[in-house]
């Protein structure tokens, strides 16, 4: 079943063309981020159980995690340039860490310290949705930010159902979290393709 990302994302595309007339350089790229995504979602999952657990494999379950940002800005650099896909890794990067040290912070029991890095967590989403809006037209600011809150909202809810040992609802919190991040991979693909028809056969 798809999710309300993903049906209004196939909505816009009807808009414009069949769904069944994607070209392979459209394909590919809309694997590419669906990919990335997927990683991101998973590592930020397996980072969160090491962290609260005390897993001997946190580090490099967390270091492993810090490869997506990365990863995310060499498949955006052949479109923006390296200036915007190295600022883009600046912030993804902040936010992965933001999100470990709010883990940590909630395990020990540090409210207040948890509370100022929440309030930098989301401020860091609002500034990736605000970059990401300045080099796609196709990136609205509102609808970004919206969809990375959401995304963040889930990864604090992971992390509660896992401090609170509720394991169940952590998986059926995972499985939520990752409709919704394929959601923003479709956006990501969608808005490049948009933006840069030429380079997919249009």
């Amino acid at each position: 079943m798809r999710s309300a990302e993903e049906i209004r994302w196939w909505s816009n595309q009807k808009a414009t063309k069949p769904a069944d007339c994607w070209t392979r350089a459209e394909v590919d790229l809309n694997n590419q981020w669906r990919m990335l995504w997927e990683q991101h979602g998973a590592w930020t999952h397996m980072a969160i159980v090491s962290i609260v657990a005390g897993s001997p494999d946190e580090t490099a379950t967390v270091n492993r995690l810090l490869r997506n940002p990365g990863d995310m800005a060499a498949a955006l650099a052949p479109y923006y340039g390296e200036a915007a896909a190295n600022r883009f890794k600046q912030l993804l990067t902040e936010h992965l860490v933001l999100a470990a040290d709010l883990v940590k912070a909630s395990k020990a029991g540090e409210a207040a310290k948890a509370a100022d890095i929440e309030a930098r967590w989301y401020k860091n989403g609002d500034e990736i949705a605000a970059f990401m809006s300045s080099i796609n037209p196709f990136w609205n600011e509102k609808e970004f930010r919206k969809m990375f809150h959401e995304h963040l909202d889930l990864v604090k809810e992971e992390a509660v159902t896992q401090l609170n040992q509720q394991y169940e609802q952590s998986v059926v919190t995972y499985d939520r979290m990752e409709q919704q991040i394929l959601g923003m991979a479709d956006h990501f693909s969608q808005g490049i393709i948009r933006q840069f028809p030429a380079k997919f056969g249009r």
